[in-house]
């Protein structure tokens, strides 16, 4: 059987931080990462896009307290990853001209960047499933899937 990856959509990652007004559904997404936690069946992976916005809703909070609170706990999540403590795992993204390309042709989905955006899936999350696409082509033995609330980019997970 092959070893499982998720990669962790920003909707994920605010509802496990607790980010006030984005985490309508933690009760849910505490107890599937519970879940997949004891398994131990699956490695997490955050791609970029995923970091960049989820620090950005962090940064965008008015309250003060809050946003050291998640800032911390985000903070703490990423060394996690760095250090490689499960179920978390670095995927090391290459920023260059294919993959660039890579999310100008849609990847795998069948549809361009431009016809993405005209059917409102935005460019993060195209790029997650680049990064997901990127991931699979250099490792073998692996079955990736992208673990999100959003109902537009779980179609193409």
């Amino acid at each position: 059987m092959a070893r499982r990856v998720e990669f962790v959509d920003t909707s994920i990652l605010c509802n496990l931080l607790g980010i006030p007004g984005k985490c309508q559904d933690r009760d849910q997404v505490v107890k599937e990462y519970q879940a997949k936690t004891r398994a131990r069946d699956c490695d997490l992976l955050l791609p970029v896009t995923a970091i960049i916005e989820t620090g950005n809703h962090i940064a965008q909070l008015a309250d003060g307290r809050q946003r050291k609170d998640c800032a911390e706990l985000f903070a703490a999540m990423l060394r996690a990853v760095v250090q490689g403590d499960a179920p978390w795992a670095l995927n090391e993204v290459e920023w260059d001209g294919a993959h660039l390309q890579a999310l100008l042709a849609g990847g795998r989905t069948g549809s361009t960047l431009v016809e993405h955006a005209c059917n409102r899936l935005g460019c993060g999350d195209l790029n997650i499933l680049i990064e997901r696409d990127r991931y699979l082509a250099r490792t073998s033995g692996v079955a990736a899937t992208v673990w999100t609330l959003d109902g537009l980019l779980s179609s193409y997970a």
